[in-house]
């Protein structure tokens, strides 16, 4: 009967202990799982790795964990794991580093790297390459991005609070160095590592690839000739919507299939977008130079601050181009070092700081159309109260002289002092030191002898017959007759009336 009871009891007794094993590996996320392999020895090979481990008794432990291995597990990540700290105590960092990127890989944890038990390896060209690979670290370049970066949120911002100036190209050009700072800022993340700890930054910059081209395009085309936008324009924005559509199923992963793509080092689309990019910058930079040197024929008495500016653009585009077509080819064949892909994100941020430093040095840059709708020759530079250069002065009398005959601005019957010197976007101490230096008048000595000037003209051409003296006054800029008459002899010696009677007789 006792045996019988043995008998019976046995079994139970039996499942009771390969239930309590079996529940304690699966209870510590450091064991392994072995329900799904089976077998005696595959069992026992797990316990004998995890007894040898506990007792630090490393060697023993990498054995049987690399046996475990061969086997084959599901709970690879475990035995990853312990091996990576068995070979890290027993000082063989080469190994070590081997199972610690296994188990990144696997676990999609880099901080994985910097556990303490690697602390005994720390120094070994292995570790420290892992280390380079997957931790966090600011170095000099991702200080760098960081830093253009920011300039360029800034300017991108400020630009668009710019008082008497062209908000549409003021936006246009805000516009194109936020995207280059989002790239940059991209750049900055990946020098630092950050994108296996903010998975969700992948492809950020990726979505304005098609809009770099259309921005710089359409500044050029509103500050060469005042263009206003049309509905048609619209159609420009297309393959920067097209790209959007195609990277949405990218954007909506959760964060850990986007850890899985950064490191597997997959790129989705890359080769079809760094191509379309490089083929739409082609064509828009086209455009952009040709209307660069059409405006130099056109716009001749544009100050050369604005030449030099326009001129700047085009050139840090033009290099942007070539340095992009490098970075693709890079990109492409997943080269992310050296002295070539470092050219394009300098000429980037080059381009940024540079319209940073112009911004604030030479703010009337972003403001020289303010005036071309009304057909008023661009603003220039502005300049201190006191102190004229002597190529400072000879420019501001050749923008004077080009208003004065070709914009016959004294026929504004409300011109002032204060109205030219806007005009000529310098101070009133300015223009009246400009007036005095090169005409040897006053302003209103000026603006009254333009004025008879062309009344002379107007008197004296065929349509005085249509015109009355005092039609000639008001066409000229004067608001009543007797102003006129004593401004014209006080230039002629004669009165208007007497000018016209000599031609008569």
């Amino acid at each position: 009967m006792a045996n019988s009871k043995k008998i019976i009891l046995k079994p139970f007794f039996s499942a009771f202990i390969f239930l309590f094993i079996s529940s304690s590996l699966f209870s510590n996320p450091d064991k392994i799982n072995t329900l799904n392999n089976g077998g005696t020895e595959f069992n026992e090979l797990i316990i004998s790795a995890t007894k040898y481990y506990d007792n630090n008794r490393y060697a023993l432990a990498i054995k049987n964990y690399e046996k475990v291995l061969k086997h084959g597990t599901q709970d690879s990540l475990a035995v990853f794991k312990k091996l990576a700290f068995s070979y890290a105590k027993s000082n063989q960092p080469e190994l070590a580093s081997k199972y610690i990127h296994k188990y990144v890989l696997t676990s999609l944890d880099p901080s994985f790297v910097e556990h303490s038990y690697f602390d005994v390896i720390n120094d070994s060209e292995e570790y420290q390459v892992l280390a380079d690979t997957y931790l966090k670290q600011v170095g000099l370049w991702s200080i760098f991005c960081f830093y253009v970066a920011f300039i360029g949120f800034f300017i991108s911002i400020v630009l668009n609070f710019r008082e008497k100036s062209d908000r549409v190209a003021n936006l246009l050009m805000s516009a194109f160095i936020l995207i280059h700072s989002f790239f940059i800022i991209h750049i900055g993340l990946y020098f630092s590592n950050y994108q296996y700890y903010m998975p969700h930054v992948f492809y950020m910059s990726t979505m304005f690839s098609f809009l770099y081209g259309p921005l710089i395009y359409f500044y050029f085309k509103r500050v060469t000739i005042g263009y206003r936008f049309k509905r048609l324009d619209l159609l420009h924005l297309v393959p920067s919507l097209l790209l959007i559509v195609l990277l949405f199923p990218i954007y909506s992963l959760p964060s850990d299939e986007k850890l899985r793509i950064i490191f597997n080092k997959e790129r989705p689309y890359i080769n079809l977008i760094s191509v379309s990019k490089l083929i739409s910058l082609l064509i828009y930079g086209g455009f952009v130079i040709k209307m660069y040197f059409n405006s130099i024929k056109i716009n001749k008495y544009f100050s050369k601050i604005v030449f030099n500016w326009q001129r700047n653009i085009v050139v840090f585009c033009s290099i942007y181009i070539v340095s992009y077509g490098i970075y693709s080819i890079l990109i492409i064949k997943q080269i992310l070092s050296g002295f070539l892909f470092y050219v394009q994100i300098v000429s980037m941020a080059l381009l940024v700081l540079y319209v940073g430093y112009t911004a604030f040095v030479q703010p009337s840059v972003f403001g020289v159309l303010r005036l071309i709708k009304n057909n008023i020759p661009p603003e220039i530079d502005k300049y201190k109260k006191s102190g004229l250069t002597e190529s400072l002065s000879l420019e501001l009398k050749e923008k004077l002289q080009y208003l004065l005959d070709e914009k016959k601005i004294y026929k504004q019957n409300d011109i002032t002092l204060q109205k030219l010197a806007k005009y000529l976007d310098t101070t009133r101490h300015n223009t009246s030191q400009i007036i005095n230096e090169h005409f040897d008048l006053n302003f209103f000595e000026l603006i009254n002898k333009s004025r008879i000037e062309e009344a002379k003209e107007l008197l004296k051409g065929e349509r005085r017959k249509n015109f009355n003296i005092i039609d000639v006054a008001y066409e000229v800029g004067f608001n009543n007759k007797v102003t006129f008459n004593k401004s014209f002899k006080k230039y002629n010696q004669i009165t208007p009336s007497e000018y016209v009677k000599s031609f008569v007789a």
